[in-house]
């Protein structure tokens, strides 16, 4: 099945009951059995709700996966693949990671004995030598948050293999529509389903998506037993908005390009951060790897000049300036301040994310009117 036919059906069944076209939303607690010794249905709706239960076939099959367990937010995903960790286990890990994902890294797991090992994944060389007895899990991001780079799924997962390592990569940037790290080896998908997979910034919520049985039954164990649950409301937003997303992905990086040419070509501009550039590091790897390129890119001005920087963001009109991407509308953010300011300022310059980072989540609208409102940002 087509990645547009398995958007508009795949999960999804008429309702049996009335044969309604899409899921109901079912708002309950709690469910009716029969006898305490035969129930074999619900329950309970932390432990699983009927709409919960069609998005997550709906997501698996997004990502070629078997299996999909939904969250109550991205850092709810990501916080339950840490938990299967225990103290003294190591884990790999970039350096130009979200912010969110850092501070948890850190200020959580790091106080309970998990040590993480940040370094540059976009070449491969740099993590080998990071493993020892102790390391259980790599974790990618790619395209990352904010500076576009990009690992090699395919090579890490090869690598880990080889010492038993467990592979998860945050797809959040990419979507299902442009990279299926499934398909290349790696154990576990995590998306922010927030962004691209809801797509119209009304919901919160994470999924991580697996093929491992055991895998899916160690990670819903988690879920029953910590709580972070999506409710069904929020599920049927995204069963809607996951109908229309092979279309949206497609607006975005026709847009992404057309802004990303624009910038890179702007005497304003310094460095414009998109993979889908030939001479942007690691570009072979995302042609390979990736279908497109994406609506996300960042860019800094040609002085690196930081208060510039924010009186520009001021300017736009269109680009709101706002935490999130991957919604209809676009976004423009201010990493150092917003999304990554858990980060310790020597870290993120380390990493190469400078106070003047601008970055864009391109949206569905008319490109040149989001042209447009670029040059009136950066003219006036």
């Amino acid at each position: 099945m087509k990645l547009g036919t398995k958007a508009v059906h795949s999960g999804i069944e008429p309702d049996p009951t009335t044969g309604a076209i899409m899921t109901p939303i079912f708002q309950t607690s709690t469910y009716v059995q029969e006898s305490p010794a035969r129930h074999k249905g619900f329950a309970y709706a932390r432990g699983a709700n009927p709409t919960r239960s069609v998005l997550q076939r709906s997501i698996a099959a997004m990502e070629n996966g078997k299996h999909a367990i939904c969250f109550g937010s991205g850092m709810g995903a990501t916080d339950a693949v840490i938990r299967m960790l225990k103290p003294g286990d190591e884990v790999i890990t970039g350096n130009d990671l979200y912010g969110g994902t850092y501070r948890l890294f850190t200020k959580i797991y790091e106080k309970y004995g998990i040590r993480f090992h940040f370094t540059d994944l976009t070449d491969i060389s740099k993590a080998e030598p990071l493993i020892n007895k102790n390391t259980r899990l790599f974790w990618l991001e790619t395209p990352s948050n904010p500076l576009m780079r990009i690992t090699d799924i395919a090579d890490h997962v090869q690598l880990a293999k080889k010492h038993g390592i467990m592979v998860a990569v945050d797809n959040t940037f990419a979507s299902p529509c442009l990279q299926n790290p499934l398909d290349l080896g790696a154990d576990i998908v995590m998306h922010s389903v927030t962004k691209y997979l809801g797509g119209h910034s009304d919901v919160i919520m994470g999924a991580l998506i697996v093929n491992d049985d055991k895998l899916q039954q160690d990670l819903q164990f988690i879920l029953n037993s910590c709580g972070a649950i999506p409710g069904p409301q929020d599920c049927f937003l995204v069963l809607r908005g996951i109908k229309t997303i092979h279309l949206r992905v497609e607006r975005h990086c026709k847009n992404g390009r057309l802004v990303a040419e624009y910038l890179r070509q702007h005497p304003s501009v310094g460095k414009v951060f998109w993979p889908g550039f030939t001479d942007h590091p690691n570009h072979l790897v995302a042609a390979k790897q990736m279908k497109d390129f994406g609506g996300m890119l960042s860019f800094v001005l040609k002085d690196d000049n930081t208060e510039k920087a924010i009186r520009v963001m001021e300017k736009f009109k269109l680009f709101s300036l706002a935490e999130s991407l991957g919604g209809v509308e676009s976004l423009v953010n201010h990493p150092a301040s917003m999304t990554h300011a858990s980060i310790p300022k020597e870290e993120r310059l380390k990493s190469g994310l400078s106070d003047s980072l601008i970055r864009l989540s391109v949206g569905i609208e008319d490109h040149e009117d989001l042209i447009e409102d670029l040059r009136q940002a950066l003219e006036n």
